[in-house]
């Protein structure tokens, strides 16, 4: 985790020097990925393990991301996403993101994911918890808690505010919706590419077989649920953007092979980031966290439509409430946040 990397780029937010950071730990760590796609691409067996494809796709990333060292094409990423091109700490995180989506898409274009995720263990709630709070502490040290910002400057910052009722009913009833077109993605999957569809089922099987029971079932829904977005909704959205943050956060879940499953997890990614954007991150915390915990329930018959009516009332109870508050409220309360 480049935990010390992102520390030194809020040191230099503000400083004469700051350029000279960013090209330096730009260079660092492009350098590093593509030194590691150059040393697995040279190591005997590699072919089997990491296939060749992949490995020059991380050295092809590695390039890429150095490129964020050129102010001129931070300024040109800027015309598109909310980055300030100064910034150490927006362009350390662009480089962060083009190695994170360079090395995942290469994965997915150059393994076979299913085979990756069956060669390894069941996780275990320890596991999940050592995957997961790396996200939630480079979201806090992302917006430079105790260095630019206390801990509630920083939890205001990514969006953990004090949710209006309407905020969390209206949370409750996304959740249900998203697991209804996630019922909807599985089953189509089914239909259309049956075997790869029976690939997913049996590589989520194998993954997550050990979190079966109530503290696992907890452990599925609150971890990736708080820590992954107060990362992705809480941090990066108001910085990358909603479609850019949510490609990101889909390319995080490459274990679904390419799948209509992986389409509905950018489904739920922009539908969590309308949330952020329109609300807060204890909103689209709260819908993400429900959605995993519906998920890992596996409600089946009769219980499927109690969800979906409940939904229904829930999401009809948050939009009369929405068309009712005050007009002179901000359309979007996102860059408010963040100012």
């Amino acid at each position: 985790m480049p935990l010390p990397l992102v520390v030194a780029a809020n040191a230099a937010v503000g400083k004469r020097w700051a350029h000279h950071a960013i090209a330096i730990l730009a260079g660092f760590t492009a350098g590093g990925a593509f030194l590691f796609g150059a040393f697995d691409l040279t190591a005997p067996g590699s072919a089997v393990g990491n296939p060749m494809g992949v490995d020059i796709g991380i050295m092809v990333t590695g390039v890429v991301a150095a490129t964020m060292a050129a102010k001129p094409v931070r300024e040109r990423l800027a015309r598109f996403l909310p980055v300030d091109a100064d910034n150490p700490v927006h362009s350390y995180a662009l480089v962060l993101a083009v190695i994170l989506l360079g090395a995942q898409v290469s994965s997915l274009a150059f393994s076979n994911v299913f085979a990756t995720v069956n060669s390894l263990p069941p996780l275990t709630i320890g596991d999940l918890a050592a995957n997961e709070a790396p996200y939630l502490i480079m979201a806090y040290a992302g917006v430079g808690i105790w260095m630019r910002r206390s801990l509630a400057e920083s939890s205001d910052r990514l969006g953990l505010v004090a949710p209006a009722w309407w905020h969390i009913t209206l949370a409750l009833g996304a959740a249900g919706a998203f697991w209804g077109i996630g019922l909807g993605a599985d089953w189509l999957s089914h239909v259309l590419t049956p075997g790869l569809a029976s690939q997913v089922d049996r590589s989520n099987a194998h993954e997550y077989g050990g979190l079966f029971g109530a503290p696992g079932i907890l452990a599925i829904g609150l971890l990736p649920g708080i820590c992954e977005d107060l990362l992705f909704r809480g941090a990066l959205q108001p910085r990358f953007g909603l479609i850019a943050t949510a490609v990101l956060f889909a390319a995080l879940h490459i274990n679904y092979g390419v799948t209509i499953d992986l389409v509905a997890i950018l489904v739920l990614a922009i539908g969590l980031g309308l949330i952020r954007k329109y609300l807060n991150t204890t909103a689209s915390m709260t819908c993400h966290t429900t959605y995993n915990l519906l998920v890992g329930l596996a409600f089946a018959g009769t219980y499927r439509m109690g969800v979906f009516a409940l939904a229904a009332v829930l999401l009809a109870v948050s939009l009369v409430q929405l068309r009712l508050r005050p007009q002179s409220q901000p359309e979007s309360v996102e860059e408010e946040a963040v100012r």
